[in-house]
């Protein structure tokens, strides 16, 4: 079984596979200096020189503010976080769209990131005026974690929502867990039209299929599996200092991986598939379940309990990239976030993201008396920006 449960005192360590130099090395800061963004969404033309640390968006709902967070999110993923059809992501009555970032790294070295679509044509990503080969080559340069209220839906969605966090996490930091997942995919997509099939299905095509999705799968599995291990604790310590230790969490990893070979096991799934027209084992069916005092959040947890655990769940992430993989302090983008948080839990979190571990962070608020309270408590530079259909314009201390 690898069914993690770690419950009792919250600790911190260093896990068995990640060598320690790892910790020892000096984490990058990775900054976007400079945004220009036509056609993308509502926002027409925007153009912004953003400050290293904080950076306010006041405005309605609307307006376009989780638009140019999205923006940001696009040139680190390659893909909106909200709609995965770049088409779709095109203004209204417009032939293109274009997103470029400009970043810096503390050392003083600049990076370009462009992204840029016309209709019905293919869309270009770029790095220094360099087109990628493969898009998949590009995640994890920019590590990037974003909280919003659409993260709701890692409690009261399906288990995909609760796989893809996992997935968009381990990517971001393991090259080889990408290329395992995207051949698993593949094999998994293929097995599934042998199986629609209204005549007998080819066993010998099954075999290959089936061998791939083992071998990737397994290596999904096992990685997913670590990843899971060390998150527990790191997870619990956050909804620690946010709750006040007022509630205890867990998290569990569920697979069919874990009852043995999974090659044996779709094979063995091979008639009740070809009944269902799809596969019914394998990672693709992976879950976590999300546990508050033993008993599932989805139905014990108050609105500011579960909106506590998510955040406790991101920020974890976030915690976890920054210490992996290319060692780079992640961007932190924080979508109307304090929403049905009471001040103390509001307060936990600002002095959290307001000290030396985290990097730059993108914040976006309704309320700009609200923003400014949350502003008087964080030490150092911050930008706040005014945001109205669709226009970005920077708020200077003299403006009301």
């Amino acid at each position: 079984m690898c069914i993690y449960e770690i419950y009792g005192h919250i600790f911190l360590f260093i896990p068995f596979f990640i060598p320690i130099f790892v910790f020892l090395k000096k984490e990058m800061t990775m900054i976007l200096k400079r945004i220009l963004i036509l056609n993308y969404k509502n926002l027409e033309q925007v153009e912004l020189d953003f400050s290293p640390k904080m950076n306010c968006f006041i405005g309605q709902n609307g307006m376009g503010k989780t638009n140019l967070l999205d923006a940001v999110y696009y040139l680190s993923f390659c893909k909106s976080a909200t709609n995965p059809v770049d088409s779709q992501n095109m203004m209204h009555q417009q032939d293109f769209f274009v997103i470029q970032g400009f970043y810096e790294t503390e050392q003083g070295d600049t990076e370009e990131v462009y992204c840029g679509m016309k209709r019905r044509q293919k869309k270009q990503f770029k790095r220094n005026k360099k087109e990628y080969s493969r898009l998949s080559d590009h995640i994890g340069f920019i590590p990037l974690v974003m909280i919003s209220p659409s993260d709701a839906e890692l409690i009261l969605g399906g288990s995909e929502e609760r796989r893809r966090f996992m997935d968009v996490v381990i990517s971001q930091y393991d090259k080889e867990y990408l290329e395992a997942l995207i051949h698993y995919n593949k094999a998994l997509q293929q097995r599934n039209t042998l199986l629609k099939n209204e005549t007998s299905p080819d066993n010998e095509l099954l075999d290959i299929w089936e061998e791939m999705m083992a071998v990737s799968g397994e290596a999904v599995y096992r990685k997913r599996c670590a990843f899971i291990e060390e998150f527990i604790p790191i997870f619990q310590s956050f909804y620690a200092h946010i709750s006040q230790g007022k509630e205890m969490v867990n998290l569990s990893y569920e697979s069919h991986c874990s009852r043995g070979s999974l090659l044996q096991l779709l094979r063995e799934s091979r008639p009740k598939d070809f009944i269902m027209g799809y596969s019914l084992r394998g990672i693709h069916k992976d879950d976590l379940v999300m546990q508050l005092e033993d008993y599932p959040v989805k139905r014990e947890g108050s609105q500011g309990q579960n909106k506590t655990y998510l955040i406790a769940l991101k920020l974890a992430q976030f915690d976890f990239l920054r210490r992996t993989g290319s060692n780079t302090t992640p961007l932190l983008l924080l979508d109307d976030i304090f929403d049905k948080l009471d001040a103390s839990r509001v307060e936990q979190i600002v002095k959290l993201v307001s000290g030396d571990k985290f990097g730059q962070i993108f914040m976006t608020d309704t309320n700009r008396d609200h923003l400014d309270k949350i502003m008087k408590k964080i030490e150092g530079e911050y930008k706040v920006f005014s945001v109205e259909n669709g226009t970005i314009y920077e708020r200077k201390e003299q403006d009301t």
